[in-house]
């Protein structure tokens, strides 16, 4: 995969909230820590399927 798609993925997530640190814009090429990935996760989870809220 080439850096200008990776950069696009990274650009996405975060306008997207799933991700909140530019920094990996930087770092296109070095792994996530686990517990990025599974804050990412968390994040993406809760997008998709928000806490339930009553509205009383």
């Amino acid at each position: 995969m080439d850096q200008a798609h990776k950069a696009e993925i990274v650009k996405r997530a975060l306008t997207a909230g799933i991700i909140n640190d530019p920094q990996w814009l930087h770092r296109l090429d070095e792994p996530m820590p686990a517990w990025a990935v599974i804050d990412m996760l968390v994040k993406l989870l809760e997008k998709l399927d928000p806490p339930y809220e009553t509205y009383d």
